[in-house]
C-alpha cells in the first residue's frame, strides 16, 4: 500500500460537507449482508470493515459526526476497496455504492492527501503532455524488449518490486494474434451492411498510449458493420481513474471537456472500448449532478455512450473468417457490474467461426487491477490477481480475452510473471482478425 502524507490543516469540514449531500444515498443500506460474499477484499481479509456493508457503516459514522474522516481506520478501509462494484447487482436495496465510494475517497483525501504514487499517477493522467511522455517511454521499453527483460530479471521483493510489476504490465500490452485458418473466408458474410449512423470513438489515455492497435481494430470493425466513425477533436481522458482515486475535481474537469468535444462533434453514439471508461462516461450525469451549467448536457452525453461490444451485439455483428483458437473470456468488473453488460462480448466472439470461447471460473470476480490499484496495492491486488491468473490458466486456452485495458494489463502481467504462454487480447481485436481473414479489408503493415 502506498504511504499516506500528513494531514492538511484547515480541511476538517470538507468530508462532512460532501457526505452530508449524500445522506439520502446512504439510507437504503439495511445491512443485510448480501454484499459480503460478492466482495473480493472481504473474502480475502475476513474483516467486516473491508466489506461494502462495513465501509457504508464507516461513511455513515462520518456523516453523523461519530468518526473523523482523517482517521486511519476510515482511510485504510476505504482505500482498500477495489471499487469493482460487485456489491451493486446483489444489493436488494439498490445502494449506489460506487458513487458513495468515490465521494468518500475524495473527501477523505481533502483531509489527508493520498500516497505519493496515487497522486503522481493521477496528475500525469490528467495532463496530455505528461502522459504522452510516460507512454512514449513505455512504448520504447516495450518495443526494445526491455520491459519483458525487466519482468524476468527484476526482483520480486524489495524496492524494485513495483518496477518489475510495471515492466510486466508494459510487456503485456504487446499485440497477440491467433492463427488464421487455412483457406480464409469460411462462412463469412459478404453482403455489405446497411448504413447505421455516426459514432465517435473515445481514444482514452491508456488505450491511446499503449493500446492504439485496439483503437484501430475498433474503428475498422465498426466501419465493417456500417457505422461511420467521426474524429472527435478536443477529447481527453474520461476521468475514470481520477474518480476512482478520489480526485473528483479533476474527474469533473475532464468530463466537462469531453462533453463539449463529443456534443460538438454531433455523433449519434459515443463508442468506448474500455469498460472502466464506459462506466465513467455513463455516470457523467451523476458526477455533474450539482453542476447547473453541465448537468443536462452530461445526462445527454451519458445516454449516447455504448461499449463497442454492446453496440455491435445490438445490430448483430457480421460473421467473419475462421480463426483456429481457444480463448478464455473474463468479465471486466465495470462492464459486468457497473454497466450490467454480460452477453454482448460473448455475442461478438460468437461471430467468429472456429473460435472456441471458455468463460473462466469466477469470471465475475475482479482481477485485482482496478485502475491503478494493482500498482498502489501490490500485495492485496497481487493476491486477487493470482487467483484470476490461475483461473485463466485452468481454462486451457491459447489466450485470454477481456474488453478493458486495466484488466488486460493486470492479467497479462500475472501471466508474464509466471512465464505462461497465454496471450491477452481484446474481443474486437479477434473480430478484426476474423474480418481480415475474410477479406473484408487489409491492414497496412499487418
Amino acid at each position: 500500500m502506498s504511504s499516506i502524507a500528513p494531514p492538511r490543516p484547515g480541511a476538517s469540514a470538507a468530508l462532512a460537507e460532501a457526505l452530508e449531500a449524500q445522506r439520502d444515498r446512504l439510507v437504503p443500506c439495511v445491512h443485510c449482508g448480501f454484499c459480503l460474499p460478492a466482495c473480493p477484499t472481504y473474502n480475502r481479509l475476513g474483516d467486516e470493515a473491508d466489506s461494502p456493508r462495513g465501509r457504508l457503516h464507516l461513511m455513515k459514522a462520518v456523516v453523523e459526526g461519530r468518526l473523523d474522516a482523517g482517521s486511519e481506520a476510515f482511510r485504510t478501509h476505504i482505500d482498500r476497496c477495489l471499487g469493482c462494484r460487485a456489491c451493486e447487482p446483489v444489493c436488494p436495496s439498490g445502494v449506489e455504492y460506487g458513487t458513495l465510494l468515490e465521494l468518500a475517497r475524495h473527501t477523505s483525501a481533502s483531509q489527508v492527501p493520498q500516497g505519493w504514487l496515487t497522486r503522481a499517477l493521477l496528475s500525469v493522467m490528467a495532463s496530455r503532455a505528461l502522459r504522452g511522455l510516460l507512454f512514449l517511454g513505455g512504448r520504447v521499453l516495450r518495443g526494445t524488449g526491455l520491459a519483458g527483460l525487466g519482468a524476468r530479471v527484476l526482483p520480486a521483493a524489495g524496492p524494485l518490486r513495483n518496477a518489475r510489476l510495471a515492466a510486466a504490465m508494459l510487456a503485456a500490452t504487446s499485440p497477440w494474434r491467433p492463427r488464421r485458418a487455412e483457406g480464409g473466408g469460411g462462412a463469412a458474410e459478404r453482403d455489405a451492411p446497411p448504413a447505421r449512423g455516426t459514432v465517435g470513438l473515445l481514444l482514452g489515455c491508456v488505450q491511446e498510449g499503449l493500446y492504439d492497435h485496439v483503437n484501430a481494430a475498433t474503428e475498422r470493425t465498426l466501419e465493417a458493420n456500417g457505422f461511420r466513425v467521426v474524429p472527435v477533436r478536443g477529447q481527453d481522458c474520461c476521468g475514470a481513474l481520477h474518480a476512482h482515486g478520489g480526485d473528483l475535481d479533476r474527474a469533473r474537469s475532464l468530463a466537462r471537456g469531453n462533453i463539449e468535444a463529443f456534443l460538438a462533434a454531433g455523433v449519434e453514439r459515443v463508442v468506448v472500448n474500455a469498460a472502466g471508461c464506459g462506466a465513467a462516461m455513463k455516470d457523467y450525469g451523476t458526477l455533474l449532478e450539482h453542476d447547473r451549467e453541465y448537468r443536462e448536457r452530461a445526462r445527454q452525453l451519458a445516454g449516447r455512450v455504448k461499449d463497442v461490444t454492446e453496440l455491435l451485439a445490438s445490430v448483430g455483428p457480421r460473421v467473419g473468417g475462421r480463426l483456429e483458437a481457444i480463448v478464455a473470456y473474463d468479465h471486466p468488473c465495470h462492464l459486468l457490474h457497473a454497466q450490467r453488460i454480460e452477453r454482448a462480448p460473448l455475442d461478438v466472439l460468437a461471430a467468429i467461426p472456429g473460435l472456441e470461447v471458455r468463460v473462466v471460473t469466477n469470471a465475475s470476480e475482479c482481477c485485482g487491477g482496478a485502475g491503478i490499484y494493482g500498482l498502489t496495492h501490490p500485495d492485496l491486488g497481487g493476491l486477487i490477481g493470482a487467483d484470476k491468473v490461475a483461473a485463466v490458466r485452468a481454462a486451457g486456452a491459447d489466450a485470454v480475452s477481456t474488453p478493458n485495458p486495466g484488466c488486460m494489463m493486470q492479467i497479462g502481467a500475472g501471466l508474464r510473471l509466471e512465464g505462461a504462454s497465454e496471450g491477452v487480447i481484446h474481443p474486437v481485436e479477434l473480430l478484426d482478425e476474423s474480418y481480415r481473414t475474410a477479406g473484408f479489408y487489409a491492414v497496412t503493415g499487418a
